[in-house]
């Protein structure tokens, strides 16, 4: 599993996208949606809880979505890059994402996850035991807030979506920024046209609602496949590119339907391995490389016991949660008890 060369040659077949697949996922993706969403907003009229029937399916479809634009960002969508940016951007404005912004951020959590000595970009805030127990009391209270299910999955979205990828990041270049300021132009004058012809409350509810269920899911699937008990992190002189991609990525294997709305992306392990391969064709890679079977693999229950992994133990490779401070508090200091000689 860690010979890299071979991994990738297996790999490689599935680096291919097909045009044709390419197309079929955006018609079977983006039509749905766009049906679903009127269904909502005319069932508003009989009644919103009639109208989240359709919002709950949308907001499946609308995570479907993000893949599509993921994959644009990794430019495994389509063999024309000029394609990928432009359906990207197309699905960056539906889903609230601007695509170099993203696209950077992104490409460096691929090259740095799981390496401790490089994190803070794309990922998920994570510090270790050892980093906690030294932080200021600032941190660690801003530590145990990020890390709350509230904060991250229901506040989360609405932070990273709406607020944080309005803006550019320090010392992006000149496309990266204009591109986040066609992306916000064309957001804004969308939403402008759609609370005028069809009623600003209407839109809220429909999109409102629809945002939130989508942008908590997105929130969850990136948590979860990173966030696992016996996942993967090493300090930079020890970090293997290989090991953290199918150790440190999980197989999310979950049923088809929501299979098929998350475009694959539970099978992260692969992705991350080689972002070239495109969401439908993850599967077929992973089905057909044995050394990728071999990975640590969750299910929905088992998904639930990421919640409680708060830290991560560098020295039993593990992820814990906040009472294991209190227990490892309480072991050092039997031990440093019990080694004092005796007056």
């Amino acid at each position: 599993m860690t010979n890299i060369k071979t991994l990738k040659k297996e790999v490689a077949p599935y680096e291919k996208s097909t045009t044709k697949e390419s197309v079929w996922q955006i018609i079977n993706t983006i039509g749905p949606f766009f049906l679903l969403w009127f269904l909502a907003y005319q069932s508003l009229s009989l009644s919103y809880w009639l109208a989240l029937v359709p919002i709950v399916i949308a907001a499946g479809f609308l995570t479907r979505t993000f893949i599509i634009f993921h994959d644009c960002t990794h430019f495994s969508f389509f063999k024309s890059r000029r394609a990928n940016r432009f359906v990207g951007t197309a699905m960056g404005v539906l889903t609230l994402f601007p695509f170099d912004q993203w696209g950077h951020d992104h490409a460096v959590h691929h090259a740095t996850s799981g390496n401790l000595d490089k994190r803070g970009t794309g990922d998920i805030w994570t510090l270790t035991i050892d980093e906690y127990v030294a932080a200021p009391l600032k941190t660690r209270l801003a530590y145990r807030l990020y890390r709350n299910p509230f904060v991250m999955f229901v506040l989360g979205p609405i932070y990273v979506f709406l607020l944080k990828n309005r803006f550019n990041r320090k010392n992006a270049r000149k496309k990266e920024r204009h591109n986040t300021y066609l992306v916000n132009v064309i957001i804004v004058s969308l939403i402008a046209l759609l609370c005028v012809t069809l009623g600003w409350k209407e839109f809220l509810l429909v999109q409102g609602s629809i945002f939130m269920i989508s942008g908590s899911i997105g929130i969850w699937l990136f948590y979860v496949q990173h966030t696992f008990e016996d996942s993967y992190f090493e300090e930079d002189k020890e970090w293997q590119y290989v090991l953290a991609a199918v150790e440190g990525s999980s197989f999310y294997k979950l049923p088809k339907i929501m299979q098929f709305l998350t475009g694959n992306i539970g099978y992260h392990h692969v992705h991350h391995l080689s972002p070239r391969v495109p969401n439908y064709k993850l599967e077929e890679a992973h089905n057909n490389t044995e050394p990728l079977q071999n990975v640590p693999t969750i299910t929905l229950m088992t998904s639930l016991k990421s919640l409680r992994f708060k830290l991560w133990d560098e020295n039993n490779k593990t992820f814990v949660s906040f009472k294991a401070i209190k227990s490892l508090s309480k072991s050092k200091s039997r031990i440093s008890t019990e080694a004092k000689p005796e007056l």
